[in-house]
């Protein structure tokens, strides 16, 4: 495998603010907190939370990532444990071997600090080995937004997502050769992309100055991306957003990132969803929620009221002497959201409304009902918890 300089450098799971056991929930749920707080819509011309939101994108996407985040954890193992025959191991081909067998990790390296690295874990004694990574190599992540609405948030969608970025070469289709042209074997490596440079017992491998690693040549460069075989430009990039999206999810297209090098792979493009809110509904969870205004009447005596759903509208049962902020359940009728069960429920909190302006008959009618009620809530609500016969209902 393939282990980044940074996963030396950083730690991951203290940029997140989580501990090495973090679950992916709590992955998922610190990434999404830190995202609102520092992401560059909420803080135009911040550069240091444009640099803050770079590195928790960077540590999620690779501890989100259950074979990149193992891999990771491995990795930083082996460096806490200091090396040596019960850490990092003997030298493998190209890399580290650790426990003595275990798998290879070739580190991927700008031509020195790395090495310097693992030079200081060995006691900074005898040569250093330092493999340099040549040959296809994979593009980058990228990240882009998504601005739903509620009804499409809750139904699902498939959008367009509009963005520039790398991409392969519309000219040369990535072979970095100019039309009719081809890339020729490089005549110093033979292809391989490095050369061997043997000094005594050690044999190091440098990358090829011919080709640059790529082991291939171009006497005729791509005019379009002057032989990069990548060029910036529009793209638009279809994308399914599945049924009951949550504001702030990220959702993973592969494959639609940032163009491979010399052949590699393009990355993955992550896109960050912005559900707008409703004018009528509300969402906890799977839950939507609603507030139903009722009358002193039919909160009183009771009532069948019908009530809009995202589909048809339902008839709620309001039972007689309901107070004001009852919450009542349509089980059935809130977020079918995909991979997730059944659907969420309706949550209707009632409120009942007071009159205001009174006519004089109202007033009469009113009065009379007052004259005749002889129940004092304030009784049983002041009176001391020994005295009360039955604790109180919902409110």
């Amino acid at each position: 495998m393939t282990a980044q300089r940074e996963w030396l450098e950083k730690d991951y799971y203290a940029v997140l603010g989580v501990s090495p056991s973090a679950t992916d929930k709590d992955l998922s749920r610190a990434f999404k907190k830190l995202a609102k707080q520092l992401h560059p819509d909420a803080n135009p011309g911040n550069a240091e939370a444009e640099e803050r939101f770079k590195e928790i994108s960077a540590a999620y996407d690779i501890l989100s990532d259950p074979t990149k985040r193992a891999e990771y954890d491995e990795v930083r193992e082996m460096v806490a444990t200091g090396g040596g025959p019960g850490g990092l191991g003997g030298f493998g081909s190209g890399g580290f071997e650790p426990g003595g067998g275990g798998r290879t990790f070739r580190f991927e390296t700008d031509g020195g600090g790395l090495g310097d690295i693992f030079g200081n874990l060995f006691g900074g004694g005898g040569r250093r080995r330092t493999r340099v990574a040549t040959g296809p190599q994979r593009g980058r992540d990228l990240e882009t937004e998504l601005h739903l609405s509620f009804e499409d948030a809750i139904r699902g969608v498939t959008s367009t997502v509009r963005f520039r970025a790398d991409a392969t070469c519309s000219t040369c289709a990535g072979s970095g050769a100019a039309p009719g042209s081809m890339p020729e074997t490089c005549p110093q490596c033979h292809g391989a992309g490095t050369i061997a440079d043997d000094q005594g017992p050690f044999s190091f491998s440098q990358v090829c100055p011919t080709c640059g690693g790529r082991g291939q040549i171009l006497p005729h460069p791509c005019p379009t991306c002057n032989g990069r075989g990548v060029e910036v430009r529009a793209r638009e990039v279809k994308v399914r957003i599945p049924a009951g999206v949550d504001d702030g999810q990220r959702i993973r297209v592969k494959g639609r990132g940032g163009a491979g090098a010399n052949g590699g792979p393009a990355g993955d493009l992550y896109v960050i969803v912005h559900v707008r809110g409703h004018a009528l509904f509300g969402r906890n969870g799977d839950d939507l929620t609603l507030r139903l205004p009722v009358t002193f009447p039919e909160a009183a005596l009771g009532a069948d009221i019908k009530v809009p759903t995202l589909d048809a509208p339902v008839t709620v049962r309001i039972p007689p002497g309901t107070p004001s902020g009852k919450v009542l359940r349509v089980r059935g009728k809130g977020v079918a959201a995909d991979g997730r069960g059944k659907p969420g429920d309706l949550l209707v909190t009632v409120e009942v409304q007071v009159p205001i302006n009174l006519s004089s008959t109202q007033r009469e009618a009113i009065e009379a009902l007052a004259a005749v009620l002889d129940d004092d809530p304030r009784a049983a609500r002041f009176a001391p918890a020994q005295d009360r016969t039955k604790p109180d209902g919902d409110s």
